[in-house]
C-alpha cells in the first residue's frame, strides 16, 4: 500500500509502498478515505516532537470505512488512560511514534474508532478530530465554558481556533478573534466571529476591551510575550487556556492583576476518549462543519506541508485518498 513516511529529520516526508498492516484481536482495519495535516506534522519533520520513530507513517487525523462498510472516524489519543483529569504516561497521539493515517490503511484500535457523524463529508470528517478533540477539552473542560461566556480565540487561522471558534459560537457564547492578516479576520467573521483583532495593532486589547468590556474565556496557542494582554483583558474570574507554545516562554505577567482578579492559567493536551464521544455528540447536535481551508490529493501532500509552513490556511488542510 502507499504511505507517507518519515525517513530522516529535516527533510520532507516520502511515498513509499509498505505492506499492509495486519491487525491484532484488539485491532480492526480502516480503509483510509481522506486525512488531514496538523502543525504536529510539520513539528514532527523538522526534529521538534519526541518520541520520533523514522520510518513511521505520519499523520494523526483520519476516517474511513471498516471491514463492514461502515463510515468512522479515527480518535488520534492514544492510551490516555482512566484519569479525566490528566494523561497517563503512555498517552500519545496517532501518526510517530505509531504509524498513522497518511497511508491507505490503518490498524487502529476498536476503542479509538466511531461512527463518521453522517452530516460531514469524508473531508470534513478527517478535519476533524485532533483540532476537535483539542479545541474542546480546552473550552469546555479546562474552561468551564457557559454560554454567555465572552470568549478570545487567539491565532484564528489554525484548525484548533477555528474550530474553538465554532464551539464556542455554538455553545451560545460571544466570541472575538484575533490573527496578523485582514483575510483570516474577514474570513472568521463571515464564520460568525463577533469581533477580530489585529495582533500587530499595538491598540488592539484598547478596542477589545471598548467593544466587549472584557473577556471571560482566552484559548490560545502560542504563549510568548503576547499571553501578558490576555491577563489585562480577562474580566475577574477569567480563564485562560492554551495547548501549544510556539512563541516562547510566557515573560512580562504582573502577578497582582492575577490573583487580585481571581485569573485562572490553564494547560491542556488533546482530551481523553470521554471528552472525544463528546466532542462527537456536541458537533452531531449543532451539525458542526469544521472550517477547511484545502482539499489536495493524497499524492500532492508535500504541497500541504509547504502551505502550513507559510501559515497561508484558515482551518484545516485535508487529503483526499480516493484516487
Amino acid at each position: 500500500m502507499k504511505a507517507c513516511i518519515i525517513e530522516q529529520i529535516h527533510q520532507n516526508p516520502v511515498f513509499k509502498d509498505i505492506p499492509m498492516p495486519v491487525a491484532n484481536e484488539h485491532q480492526e482495519i480502516i480503509r483510509i478515505k481522506a486525512s488531514s495535516l496538523n502543525h504536529r506534522d510539520m513539528y514532527i519533520t523538522q526534529g521538534l516532537y519526541p518520541g520520533i520513530r523514522l520510518g513511521a507513517v505520519m499523520g494523526s487525523d483520519g476516517c474511513g470505512v471498516n471491514s463492514l462498510g461502515q463510515e468512522v472516524i479515527i480518535n488520534p489519543s492514544l492510551d490516555w488512560g482512566d484519569n479525566q483529569h490528566f494523561q497517563s504516561k503512555q498517552f500519545r497521539v496517532l501518526g510517530v511514534p505509531d504509524d498513522g493515517t497518511f497511508a491507505d490503511y490503518i490498524a487502529i484500535d476498536k476503542k479509538n474508532v466511531h461512527p463518521k457523524p453522517e452530516h460531514l463529508t469524508f473531508a470534513e470528517a478527517a478535519a476533524l478530530p485532533l483540532a476537535g478533540l483539542t479545541a474542546y477539552r480546552s473550552l469546555f473542560k479546562r474552561a468551564g465554558l457557559k454560554e454567555g461566556d465572552k470568549v478570545l480565540i487567539s491565532g484564528v487561522g489554525g484548525g484548533v481556533a477555528a474550530m474553538a471558534m465554532q464551539l464556542a459560537l455554538a455553545a451560545g457564547c460571544q466570541v472575538a478573534v484575533t490573527s496578523g492578516t485582514d483575510t483570516k479576520l474577514q474570513r472568521a467573521s463571515d464564520l460568525g466571529a463577533d469581533f477580530g483583532y489585529s495582533y500587530k495593532d499595538e491598540a488592539w486589547t484598547k478596542k477589545l476591551i471598548n467593544d466587549m468590556g472584557g473577556i471571560d474565556v482566552v484559548i490560545d496557542s502560542a504563549g510568548g510575550p503576547g499571553f501578558r494582554h490576555f491577563i489585562r483583558i480577562a474580566n475577574p474570574g477569567g480563564r485562560i487556556v492554551f495547548y501549544g507554545g510556539t512563541l516562547g516562554n510566557i515573560d512580562g505577567i504582573n502577578p497582582q492583576q492575577v490573583f487580585w482578579k481571581q485569573i485562572s492559567i490553564l494547560g491542556s493536551t488533546m482530551g481523553s476518549d470521554e471528552d472525544f464521544s463528546e466532542m462527537l455528540d456536541f458537533v452531531n447536535i449543532h451539525k458542526i462543519k469544521p472550517v477547511i481551508s484545502d482539499v489536495l490529493q493524497f499524492d500532492d501532500i508535500l504541497s500541504g506541508f509547504e502551505t502550513m509552513q507559510k501559515s497561508g490556511q484558515i482551518g484545516k488542510i485535508v487529503f483526499d485518498h480516493t484516487y
